[in-house]
């Protein structure tokens, strides 16, 4: 069964996939209250300091910043709070695994609405090395120069 639902994609991290190698990627839904749901539709959220942690029993979302409501009032939420991931249980047991025992760590790439629901986009990583990070940003270019070239325009 092809999933090709639309989706709005409100924060993405584009910085993860520079600092870190990405293998296993996993969807998760997030247990948000009214007024985030609100703020991430007027897309006001970001991803950059957030990392996934795990819990006795399940797995969290820890920093990752949802603007308060601006039409809140007293019953607004607190902006960078822990959030509940929903994952299931072989999930979340391979994501242990892959932390305790290959030495990965788990970082959050992309938040968005699939049919009406907060998702976010969650992937094993490990972290690169200055001389792979240079290796990946000369090979970026040289792309870019290539399509360039595909194009009719000028190498330069």
């Amino acid at each position: 069964m092809a999933d090709d639902a639309p989706i709005k994609i409100i924060s993405d991290n584009r910085r993860a996939r520079f600092d870190y190698e990405l293998s296993d990627r996993f969807e998760a839904g997030l247990v948000l209250t009214g007024s985030e749901v609100k703020s991430l539709r007027a897309g006001h959220a970001h991803l950059t300091d957030a990392f996934v942690s795990f819990a006795k029993d399940g797995v969290d979302l820890v920093g990752g910043y949802i603007a308060p409501y601006e039409h809140g009032g007293y019953a607004n939420h607190i902006p960078t709070r822990k959030r509940r991931l929903l994952l299931n249980d072989r999930e979340i047991t391979k994501l242990r695994k892959g932390v305790e025992q290959k030495g990965y760590t788990v970082v959050p790439l992309k938040l968005y609405f699939k049919r009406g629901r907060a998702k976010i986009e969650i992937a094993l990583a490990r972290g690169r090395k200055t001389h792979d990070k240079r290796h990946a940003t000369a090979e970026r270019d040289t792309k870019r120069q290539l399509d360039r070239i595909r194009k009719g325009g000028s190498a330069e």
